[in-house]
């Protein structure tokens, strides 16, 4: 396969050339996937803050699409919350949402899979350590708006543990899959010397 060629994200190995409604059909699948992940909910009573499979999604739509097709997915995410679809945690809707308790978090969704996009399409998914790091800097994207945001609702001395505490290990978890799987997805793909091959010339 020629140098230019050589995909950057995972979306470009699905669709090695997409047209116009082959990237929208991209973006609207990570946005579904986003509110699908929603709704897996638990509520602890210490925090208004609820454990989601929300942030997985959107740092996986990241890795996965590359950094424009992830800001844009997570922002029809919060579009179609916004506008009364339920798709936000435990089928929540409107956008009250965004001055709410949660709002950091979700305003933070896009910047955060743009950030782990940009990262995943310059190699940083091809290696354990790298896509770990790519993974917890969305992760702290997300946890920075989110603590900021909920400090309207929280004293100061509670916000690590209503807003950041009991969402560390199940991060650490999610990262710490994601950083064996995609490596190992793109060996597979690529073949032993795939990253020595791999162009960094194409859009993601």
């Amino acid at each position: 396969m020629p140098a230019s060629a050589r995909p950057l994200t995972l979306a470009d190995v699905a669709v090695p050339r997409p047209a116009l409604l082959q990237n929208a059909a991209l973006i609207v699948a990570a946005s579904v996937v986003t509110a699908l992940a929603a709704q897996a909910e638990i509520r602890l009573p210490w925090t208004p803050v609820p454990v989601t499979g929300q942030t997985f999604a959107v740092l996986l739509s990241g890795a996965v699409l590359g950094a424009r097709r992830a800001f844009l997915a997570q922002a029809l995410y919060l579009l179609e919350g916004a506008a009364g679809l339920p798709v936000f945690a435990g089928g929540g809707a409107g956008a009250l949402h965004f001055a709410g308790p949660t709002g950091g978090y979700l305003l933070a969704f896009p910047f955060a899979a743009a950030i782990t996009g940009l990262l995943a399409s310059r190699g940083w998914d091809r290696n354990v350590l790298t896509m770990m790091a790519a993974m917890l800097l969305g992760s702290a994207v997300v946890f920075a708006s989110g603590l900021a945001g909920l400090a309207r609702f929280v004293p100061a001395s509670g916000l690590v543990a209503t807003g950041l505490a009991p969402f560390l290990a199940g991060d650490l978890i999610k990262s710490a899959l994601a950083a064996l799987a995609f490596p190992a997805l793109w060996r597979a793909i690529e073949g032993p010397h795939g990253n020595d091959r791999r162009s960094r010339g194409r859009r993601s």
